[in-house]
């Protein structure tokens, strides 16, 4: 069999861990044959690729980023399922010219709904999620997201010495557009007093009163952590908002940090390279088995898939009943609301 590899979507810790695992099972334990298609889907209308042999995949497991380059093509989509100029047929040409019998897609919500789209038109696709926001549908945890948590965890530490020798409230964003689970993870792990979910919404007034109350207690400094997608009334940049929410409301000198791409660049975490290494093993396990047009998956420690048409659309987000929630309320952790 001959098989293509293709990362997609914003670059993200143990991406070159995945490509690894598929490309070296492939070829060390199936013996197929293996290629790269460059920069994300657009690589397959251009027919841009690479040949891998198990050397090249060597030296790749602690490298951030991804080797095949990646893309952001929303109107990809869009293309596929509306079929314009032909698009399509071109896309599936290619792939036969290419002789491949598989196309392997890592990435998160958007590729995999586009690795449907594929699989509807006729092309074996296995799909392997990957995000450091951890909101793809269907799988218990996607690789990237612990490489996250534990920088994001690692900055909220360091902040809390200058929070408490200054006496200020230090307001930490870290990324999260639809999804807070970096913000709860990391802000649980790195003993945040406030942490603020786009899922859960927020009362300032309440936030204000939690962090007086802190000072009143004789605790004159606080940490808040928030996600990036938390919405704002006046459409600002949620650390801006709430900082100046915060200082404005309570008196207390207050300071944000904005992590941004911090979080999902450098090497994986040793768990990460694991995963990835799992996904990416059992992806090509299901190609050996033709079993195709699915994602491989997480439950609990069990690597797993489900069908593409499961996942595509949806998103896992953080819901009030949540453990590491109900338990931060019980230690007195405001939330927001």
């Amino acid at each position: 069999m001959k098989i293509g590899i293709l990362s997609s979507g914003g670059d993200c810790p143990g991406i070159n861990a995945t490509i690894r695992g598929v490309g070296k099972t492939a070829i060390m334990h199936y013996g197929m044959e293996v290629i790269g298609i460059h920069n994300g889907f657009s690589g397959i209308l251009k027919k841009d690729t690479e040949e891998f042999t198990e050397r090249s995949l060597s030296g790749i497991l602690n490298l951030g980023g991804t080797i095949l380059g990646t893309s952001r093509e929303k109107a990809f989509r869009k293309l596929i399922k509306k079929d314009v100029d032909g698009q399509a047929s071109i896309i599936k040409q290619n792939y036969e010219e290419l002789s491949l019998d598989c196309i392997v897609c890592i990435g998160g919500n958007g590729t995999q709904k586009t690795a449907n789209l594929l699989s509807e038109i006729g092309l074996n696709i296995i799909g392997v999620p990957k995000t450091i926001d951890n909101d793809v549908w269907g799988t218990d945890v996607s690789f990237g997201f612990n490489t996250a948590v534990n920088i994001a965890t690692d900055s909220i530490d360091r902040l809390h010495s200058t929070a408490s020798s200054h006496k200020r409230v230090m307001v930490v964003e870290v990324m999260g557009h639809k999804a807070g689970w970096i913000a709860l993870h990391a802000g649980m792990a790195g003993g945040a007093d406030v942490i603020l979910l786009p899922e859960l919404g927020y009362d300032i007034e309440k936030v204000n009163e939690a962090i007086l109350d802190r000072a009143h207690r004789g605790k004159p400094y606080s940490i808040v952590v928030i996600a990036e997608g938390l919405q704002t009334p006046d459409g600002r940049r949620p650390a801006d908002y709430i900082t100046s929410a915060i200082e404005e409301g309570t008196g207390i000198e207050t300071r944000e940090t904005v992590l941004g791409y911090t979080q999902r660049g450098g090497s994986p975490s040793p768990f990460d390279r694991n995963l990835a290494t799992r996904l990416g093993g059992h992806a090509t396990e299901l190609i050996a088995n033709k079993q195709f047009g699915r994602m491989v998956c997480m439950k609990g420690d069990h690597v797993d898939s489900i069908p593409l048409s499961e996942v595509a659309g949806k998103l896992k987000i953080v819901t009030p009943d949540n453990e590491l929630i109900l338990q931060g309320r019980r230690m007195g952790i405001t939330f927001g609301r």
